[in-house]
């Protein structure tokens, strides 16, 4: 096992090739599907990195604490009163919404790009390839594994808005806010695991972090879109933050996601997911 600069450990290879040496079936027996060898070192890579990911304090805080405080800022001294645009939404309700998501997409873009293009270039990546691990196993453990720490960004900023900020719903609610939210942060995590094939471990950072505030500002997870000329507005309302919001915002509302904003956002996760299987491929020859 050996452990990066930054204090993230990489165990050796026998980590995700659960079912590979110990996993062989002995003579005689029957061999074991080659589907269900791959699924499980691909669940193994998945429990890797959210361990990971949950021993990062300093992810953690990003993803947890951060969104949540912004959520409190920004909202300060408001109540339920003060509607956002046409939305017909109580700024903290609304808000709310913009911050969850906001914690989501911290949490599978930001951390999920710099690590692959760092497990790139220290050549972890490139050990597991000599594994039974298969290529789609590492992109498709990379989003799942996103995808679950995302869950604790989401809840929360719901338990603040909902215990600090006295935000009320039906039941209903919020479960289809925390399922929409958690399911909508996949298209972000297909994005992240893009940015990590196509960054170096240099240029990684910035790049995320350009793609990352120009989501959260031009999606008006920070400030309602509303509030933008009518030029910029016409740009914002074709980003996938924006879209991403406005399935939970249309929950809050009582009634369902449009489905303009699910068309949207499918379309974004297929971009998303064709390029990081086209940069991986890429990578991959060059290996």
């Amino acid at each position: 096992m050996s452990t990066d600069e930054l204090g993230t450990e990489h165990p050796g290879t026998e980590a995700v090739t659960a079912g590979g040496e110990a996993g062989r079936p002995e003579s005689g027996a029957a061999p074991r599907p080659r589907a269900t060898g791959a699924l499980s070192r691909t669940t193994a890579l998945v429990r890797l990195e959210v361990t990971r990911a949950l021993r990062n304090k300093k992810f953690l805080f990003f993803s947890l604490v951060y969104p949540a405080g912004l959520f409190l800022v920004i909202t300060a001294g408001q109540g339920e009163d003060v509607t956002v645009g046409d939305s017909g939404l109580g700024l903290p309700a609304y808000f709310m919404v913009s911050m969850a998501s906001f914690g989501a997409l911290t949490a599978v873009l930001v951390g999920n790009s710099e690590q692959i293009a760092k497990e790139r270039e220290k050549g972890w990546v490139r050990q597991l390839r000599l594994t039974a691990l298969p290529g789609h196993g590492y992109v498709l453990g990379k989003m799942a594994s996103a995808a679950v720490v995302s869950l604790p960004s989401i809840l929360v900023v719901l338990v603040v808005g909902a215990t600090v900020k006295g935000v009320r719903l039906d039941a209903w609610q919020w479960l289809a806010l925390l399922g929409l939210i958690w399911a909508g942060s996949l298209v972000f995590a297909a994005l992240g695991v893009a940015v990590g094939y196509l960054a170096t471990g240099d240029a990684v950072r910035p790049l995320t972090m350009l793609i990352y505030f120009g989501l959260s500002m031009l999606g008006g997870l920070w400030l309602p879109s509303t509030n933008f000329p009518h030029w910029l507005q016409d740009i914002a309302d074709w980003m996938p933050t924006r879209a991403y919001a406005a399935l939970g915002q249309a929950v809050e509302a009582g009634g369902a996601p449009h489905l303009r904003d699910v068309l949207v956002l499918l379309a974004y996760l297929l971009v998303f997911v064709a390029g990081a299987a086209r940069l991986y491929r890429k990578d991959t020859l060059k290996a």
